[in-house]
């Protein structure tokens, strides 16, 4: 094992762990890591990686592909089933071959980036800085989204329209807090939907038109509601259908991790609501710097947070869904979510237009 540390300024000394079988190339690339300011670390396979990520965590992972005992396809499945706290970690693999097979297999397996050898240590650390400059993104608005929920949740025991909720009346999309005796507030966008009455009402709880779709949402609030309570995060979601025979409404519960059993009125779970009649528009341009996405990607997540199946995304962009659920792989793994609801909340409350008041 190799490492070497910080040496050149203006660098935060990211750790990188490299994951190389040739032991001239793997020393190379350390020593240009660390020229280049991070803290590099060398593995000579998958097995030492794994005993090294025992106790390391990386900012990134430059792997190679072809590797005796341990690849670089099991070794990437082995770190994201082992460590799931890795999932934003960037994995980069690097190999010889560059066959568009290849890719394709990479980014299937979950791969972030592909680099060819030989290697060229301009693009390697270009590539490196972009990847990591990403995540430092995500975790400034996952930052940002927090402080903002957290002066939401001040504000709504206030009972005070602040600053803040006026910003929540200006979202496209519902927004609603539950508390444990129910809802807390609802903002424009969802007392406009309630006002429709066209298949779900905001009063002291949500209701559908459908008995049976109302116990089922009650049931999912108050799991949502205990869940918050154990500092535990849960996401789960519905389709309301709609009497007038428009499409549904998507409905996106998360619990509220942290929340405590104080007043009735604390939120524990906010309610996101999407009415694809409405059509978000985020621009294509914000998700692929975001999260560095494909313009495909771009469009197949613009349809997620309009409401679009599969097989509608699929005929809307013109190929087959099993190209539909490639793009949506890639889009788990750049967003570092795994269901198509975590993605849709995350399109929605991160980068949803705001609607002209």
């Amino acid at each position: 094992m190799e490492q070497h540390s910080q040496t050149a300024a203006g660098r935060t000394g990211a750790t990188i762990l490299c994951i190389e079988d040739e032991t001239y190339l793997r020393q190379d690339i350390v020593e240009e890591l660390s020229g280049a300011g991070y803290n590099a670390v060398g593995a000579s396979d998958g097995l030492q990686a794994l005993t090294l990520l025992e106790t390391l965590r990386p900012d990134l992972i430059l792997c190679d592909i072809s590797m005796p005992n341990l690849d670089g396809y099991e070794l990437l499945e082995a770190v994201r089933n082992r460590w799931p706290a890795l999932a934003d970690v960037p994995f980069v693999f690097l190999t010889a071959l560059s066959q568009r097979e290849e890719v394709i297999n990479g980014k299937r397996a979950g791969a972030d980036d592909y680099l060819v050898k030989p290697v060229d240590y301009d693009l390697m650390l270009a590539s490196i800085e972009s990847r990591l400059s990403q995540v430092q993104r995500m975790n400034a608005l996952a930052s940002r989204e927090l402080d903002q929920l957290r002066e939401a949740l001040a504000d709504s025991r206030t009972g005070e329209r602040s600053g803040l909720h006026r910003v929540l009346d200006m979202l496209s999309f519902g927004v609603v807090l539950i508390g444990q005796d129910g809802v807390v507030s609802a903002n424009r966008a969802a007392t406009a939907m309630h006002q429709a009455r066209d298949g779900l009402a905001i009063d002291r709880e949500l209701r559908t038109d459908s008995a049976a779709l109302s116990r089922e949402l009650r049931t999912l609030l108050a799991e949502s509601c205990a869940l918050a309570r154990e500092s535990q995060e849960h996401i789960a979601s519905l389709s309301i259908p709609r009497p007038s025979g428009r499409r549904d409404l998507l409905l996106i519960s998360c619990a509220l991790p942290g929340a405590t059993e104080g007043a009735a009125d604390e939120p524990l779970v906010v309610v996101f609501l999407s009415d694809p009649e409405r059509r978000t528009e985020v621009p294509s341009s914000v998700l692929a710097e975001l999260f560095d996405l494909t313009p495909t990607e771009s469009e197949v997540a613009r349809a997620l947070a309009q409401g679009r199946r599969t097989e509608q995304i699929a005929e809307d962009l013109g190929v087959s869904q099993t190209t539909v659920a490639f793009h949506l792989r890639n889009l788990f793994d750049k967003t570092g979510t795994n269901r198509q609801a975590d993605l849709v909340a995350l399109v929605l409350t991160g980068l949803a237009s705001i609607a002209p008041l």
